[in-house]
């Protein structure tokens, strides 16, 4: 038997580290004795100290002791609580380089998960954002107690621990705005706030959400059980400190769950829902609708969208999740007819209505999975010219690829939210198609997030 020659690293080991690159989560990345190593908070080129913290079969994780040589591109970061948080990742990187950056995290994944030549492909440089803070249109902060003191925020990087947020910096300043207040609201009425350990109290979370063009606010308070102690009180004095609260709604989730969500929503005043403008469609909102977090990156994002489906008017396109139908309605008026389908049935509703009340009669859609439906369509005789998928971070179902390949759509718009999943897919989706280009979209500045919109055009002879 030959031994394992290799030193291994050992837990609290301290060692110097040079990083080569970014890791898909934000992370440094460097190499000791042929071993990785990722360091939250390391940058490419640094030359660092570093503990090792935990040691995992194939890699180790470690944390900075020293910074030997900092990066040029080193900035100190805007929030106060950004090490603790772990909500966003590149702060202490300057914008232009973190889009520099999310570029290079498209390669790797393309180089780990595909066997084409990149050298072939044609990846464009991100497309950032004029002013990279306060973008984002919701907040979703859970609630906790400290020596009688109300804390609303997010749980701290791998711990359990609630960190205070008052202004989170890349939330929209209304949304932040109005956390404060609704929490001031519960501490002034002494409203009893849920205890993970006890699961005794009400609050568990405050959501709150902008429509960014519109100006109209949406407060949601997520409790424990139905019962809201001093409900009329909370309502009037969200109304009278936050006068452009449009909605305010109750959700109840009872369930030791780290989902924020229950099922049940009751309206508490006002609609039910929240307007929002997107270019020339607008949208209702209600509290568990899904719809981008930052509206003015979701234009660039969709129009590039359709600069790829470049459209004459002949095409039929199939939308394969399509939520509340914002992509598809972005395309339908340069389409002979969209068609979309969607797992959440309440999704699927508020898409016809959508349609409907932008005047579109070209569209149809219907609740089910895209890998079900497709193949029923086609053998009716209906054939999409032009597929454009959104998938979630998991990436294409496979059986819906393997629809893809036999269907064989003229051309295939791959929106995707992970590079890793959209590498793994396009190596699958290469028997027949050619990758024209990727164009990296910039949707969560100072996070490691990076969305792609791709080009994929059926090859000749397939």
């Amino acid at each position: 038997m030959k031994l394992d020659q290799s030193i291994k690293i050992q837990l609290k080991q301290t060692f110097p580290l040079t990083i080569k690159r970014l890791g898909i989560n934000g992370e440094g990345v460097g190499y000791f004795k042929k071993q990785v190593v990722f360091v939250p908070g390391a940058l490419p080129g640094e030359e660092v100290v570093v503990e090792a913290t935990r040691i995992h079969p194939k890699y180790a994780e470690a944390k900075i002791k020293k910074i030997r040589i900092k990066s040029p591109h080193r900035v100190k970061p805007l929030c106060p609580v950004y090490e603790q948080c772990g909500g966003c990742q590149l702060q202490h990187l300057a914008y232009d380089q973190q889009l520099k950056e999310k570029r290079d995290i498209v390669i790797q994944a393309l180089e780990r998960h595909t066997k084409l030549r990149l050298e072939n492909l044609h990846i464009r440089e991100t497309i950032g954002m004029e002013n990279p803070w306060g973008y984002r249109n919701k907040s979703s902060f859970q609630v906790g107690e400290k020596n009688g003191k109300l804390l609303a925020g997010l749980y701290g990087m791998n711990s359990h621990q609630l960190i205070n947020i008052d202004q989170c910096a890349v939330q929209h300043s209304r949304t932040n705005e109005a956390t404060a207040i609704v929490k001031q609201i519960l501490q002034d009425l002494q409203i009893p706030i849920y205890n993970e350990k006890t699961r005794k109290g009400t609050i568990r979370t405050i959501v709150t959400r902008v429509g960014v063009q519109t100006g109209e606010l949406q407060v949601v308070l997520i409790t424990l059980k139905k019962e809201l102690p001093k409900m009329e009180l909370i309502i009037n004095e969200i109304q009278n400190r936050l006068p452009n609260v449009k909605s305010i709604v109750q959700n109840i989730n009872g369930e030791k769950t780290s989902l924020i969500f229950g099922e049940e929503t009751m309206n508490l005043a006002g609609e039910d829902f929240i307007q929002e403008t997107l270019g020339d469609l607008q949208f209702e909102l209600s509290a568990r609708t899904f719809f981008q977090l930052n509206p003015v990156q979701t234009l660039v994002l969709y129009n590039e969208v359709k600069k790829a489906a470049a459209l004459t008017g002949k095409e039929k396109v199939l939308d394969a999740y399509c939520g509340v139908g914002t992509i598809g309605l972005w395309l339908a008026d340069q389409a002979a007819e969209v068609r979309g389908m969607d797992v959440i049935a309440e999704s699927i509703e508020d898409a016809k209505k959508n349609a409907k009340r932008h005047g579109f009669t070209n569209t149809k859609y219907v609740p089910g999975k895209a890998e079900e439906v497709l193949p029923k369509w086609v053998k009716k005789g209906w054939r999409p010219d032009v597929v454009v998928v959104d998938p979630p971070r998991t990436g294409l179902d496979s059986q819906l690829l393997q629809t893809i390949l036999q269907v064989k759509p003229e051309k295939l718009i791959y929106v995707s939210c992970n590079p890793s999943t959209l590498a793994k897919d396009i190596q699958v989706l290469s028997k027949n198609y050619e990758v024209k280009y990727i164009q990296p979209v910039d949707m969560f500045p100072q996070t490691a997030h990076v969305e792609c919109v791709s080009q994929l055009i059926l090859k000749e002879g397939s």
